[in-house]
């Protein structure tokens, strides 16, 4: 028979005690190195993918005005498109570490202030959208997944399939046309609406309808989804079935143990989108010509503006690998299961 061995208490005694906090440094290290890795990455494709792109931004800057062939060349030069792709690379690496962008082709400004000039706006209509999305999103999730097979289930989430499912252009032209005259379609304000506070804040929310319905209607449905399947989830578990062997109401086991455990995979989810969200706002400001980061994307591909869109590329992808960063170390505190292992 095989002995077992049992470690003796002086073993034990001498055996280092667990690193909890070295686990946990250890972890936030290699996520903060993850996300500064993706971030390289993003700047090399940014500078060779829309170099890539068919078009001379030159051509297309002087396209319907009076060019000769030498004040081309001049201005080629003096964009620095005449040296090799490489020295434009290293100069652009070099002026991005100390902060610089470059000027925009189209603008004529530092892109730097160009971007803060279009990040409000944008900052305001994905917060408010996110967050309508988000507690609508809950709401129904929490009340079809509790519910499950139940008209109000059946009918929520075929809903929420068939929007998810809609092109958001498509979603957002649709709305223009079947509220024509209720709401601006265009901009962020009116040009003779008074100067002070309350009067700004009205006719910029009312500019705001359509655009949040719009991304509310594409985005609050994954949250939903997500809620509901993790509810159902959780449904059967054993503490359910305690808490509901203790006499406790069927909503306050929902409420107190249900929804707590299910929400951990939708909060991810939200940090996770909400980069995302920022970097798909393109298509709603396009169509709404919402004067924020996705339409100054859009028009700066329209023109050739590569330091421009250099700089767009850079803000919304970097967006997308923060929240994703954010997500993981927020998952570790709520989670304890990612903690202990």
């Amino acid at each position: 028979m095989t002995d077992i061995l049992v470690p003796t208490e002086e073993a034990l005694a001498e055996a280092p005690p667990p690193t909890r906090g070295g686990g946990a440094l250890r972890y936030v290290l290699t996520k903060i190195g993850g996300a500064l890795v993706s971030f390289g990455l993003v700047i090399v494709l940014g500078f060779l993918l829309f170099r890539a792109l068919p078009g001379d931004p030159v051509q297309t800057m002087t396209r319907g005005r009076p060019a000769t062939p030498q004040m081309m060349a001049e201005l080629e030069h003096r964009l620095g498109l005449d040296q090799p792709l490489w020295k434009q690379f290293l100069n652009y690496l070099g002026d991005l570490f100390h902060g610089d962008m470059g000027a925009s082709y189209f603008y004529n400004v530092p892109v730097l202030q160009k971007i803060g000039e279009r990040l409000w706006p944008t900052v305001l209509l994905v917060g408010v959208s996110t967050l309508i999305s988000v507690a609508l999103g809950l709401w129904l999730g929490t009340r079809s997944g509790w519910r499950r097979g139940s008209r109000f289930d059946r009918i929520s989430t075929g809903v929420a399939l068939t929007l998810w499912s809609t092109p958001t252009f498509w979603l957002g032209l649709l709305l223009m046309a079947a509220t024509t005259g209720l709401f601006p379609t265009a901009g962020l304000v009116n040009s003779d609406t008074p100067p002070d506070f309350f009067s700004q804040a009205i006719d910029i929310a009312h500019h705001m309808v359509l655009p949040t319905i719009t991304m509310v209607a594409v985005t609050y449905a994954q949250y939903q989804l997500v809620m509901r399947s993790s509810l159902i989830e959780e449904s059967g578990a054993d503490y359910l079935t305690t808490a509901r062997a203790k006499g406790l109401r069927d909503d306050v086991v929902r409420r107190r143990h249900a929804v707590p455990n299910a929400l951990l995979p939708t909060v991810t989810l939200v940090f996770l989108h909400l980069g995302m969200v920022i970097a798909g706002a393109i298509s709603v400001e396009t169509v709404f010509s919402w004067p924020g980061l996705g339409l100054l994307t859009y028009d700066a591909l329209k023109a050739g503006d590569l330091p421009l869109l250099q700089g767009t590329f850079i803000v919304l992808a970097g967006a997308v690998i923060f929240m994703n960063m954010l997500a993981d170390l927020l998952y570790r505190v709520l989670d304890p299961r990612v903690r202990a292992s």
